[in-house]
């Protein structure tokens, strides 16, 4: 995940909108300056790896069968005994690629029995290797991966799930298959929503630019990629300050055609994903995938209902359509 330029090519340059929230929010906290992020992001780089916080520890691996991709799972197949894995293919803040910019969100996701698949290679924290010297237009953010790094991480694991020998090997669940992303990823997953293997989708402070730019080199997205969807979609927004929040909260407003929630957490652009185990986002993706996957009623009452879990929390706004 790259901040600075990149973010602001990736997701800037409209008004902000504005929200009606179902319930009060609690006060934003000041945004950090821009010069304290190098120092968070070492602080973060310097953590080990997490094994989440679910009942399958997990762990951080490159697998030599895909090339270029990060993945996360949990550690012992055989502990899942019966119970299916999900898929979530992500797409990198940035379109970067580093499969390991939001190591602590992906691995909690995995350690609830998920194998998590990102595209790239380990550039931050344990086991980073240098990234190849970048090349690009002066002033503009070029991808370094794009929506086909993404779907290969599909396609490899539904063949790895009917391949003898694999350890996959009948332990997903075709139709527990979802794709989210973060910043320029979320508009990969946006790419991918459409794919009639996909059952589920996040996106993360992200959204379709409202003024008809396109400021990244090497991705081509306009609105009328919303009408692909075909599965209930969870935007997940940083409050008025993440410079994502006018383009999340217009692509809200122009969902009409499959349910949608949206989420704002005052926290900014960033999210929590540098936090331990992902932070609140983290539980909160884990709960939309575990209700829209998995049918949790449990996970399903953080959204739905006027007591929803999130309705009552302060930190968060939500919004919602076609969910009671």
């Amino acid at each position: 995940m790259r901040i600075g330029l990149a973010l602001l090519a990736a997701l800037g340059g409209a008004a902000v909108a504005s929200a009606q929230p179902v319930s009060p929010a609690a006060p934003a906290p000041p945004a950090a300056p821009a010069e304290d992020y190098a120092a968070i992001r070492a602080a973060a780089n310097a953590r080990p790896d997490s094994p989440g916080t679910g009942p399958y520890a997990a762990v951080k691996e490159v697998e030599a069968g895909l090339p270029a991709h990060v993945l996360y799972r949990p550690a012992d197949l055989r502990s899942l005994g019966a119970r299916k894995l999900g898929v979530l293919v992500w797409g990198n803040g940035g379109c970067s690629d580093d499969g390991a910019s939001a190591r602590f969100h992906l691995a909690e996701i995995a350690s609830h029995g998920y194998l998590v698949i990102a595209p790239g290679e380990v550039r931050s924290g344990p086991g980073a290797v240098p990234a190849p010297p970048r090349t690009g237009p002066p002033g503009r953010l070029a991808v370094e991966t794009g929506e086909g790094d993404v779907r290969a991480g599909i396609t490899w694991a539904l063949a790895e799930n009917g391949r003898k020998g694999s350890p996959y090997y009948g332990r997903i669940d075709p139709k527990w298959v979802a794709v989210a992303g973060h910043s320029c990823g979320g508009l990969q997953a946006l790419q991918i929503a459409g794919d009639p293997r996909v059952h589920a989708v996040i996106v993360h402070n992200s959204g379709v630019f409202t003024d008809g730019t396109n400021p990244i080199a090497g991705l081509t997205v306009d609105k009328s990629l919303l009408k692909t969807l075909h599965t209930p979609v969870l935007y997940v927004l940083g409050g008025p300050t993440d410079i994502a929040y006018p383009n999340g909260t217009d692509d809200f407003r122009r969902i009409d055609h499959v349910p949608a929630v949206l989420l704002n957490l005052p926290v900014g652009h960033g999210g929590t994903f540098l936090e331990p185990d992902g932070g609140r986002v983290a539980q909160v993706a884990l709960a939309w995938l575990e209700w829209q996957l998995r049918g949790d009623t449990t996970a399903a009452k953080m959204f739905t209902g006027k007591d929803c879990g999130l309705c009552a929390d302060r930190q968060w706004t939500i919004e919602r359509k076609g969910i009671d």
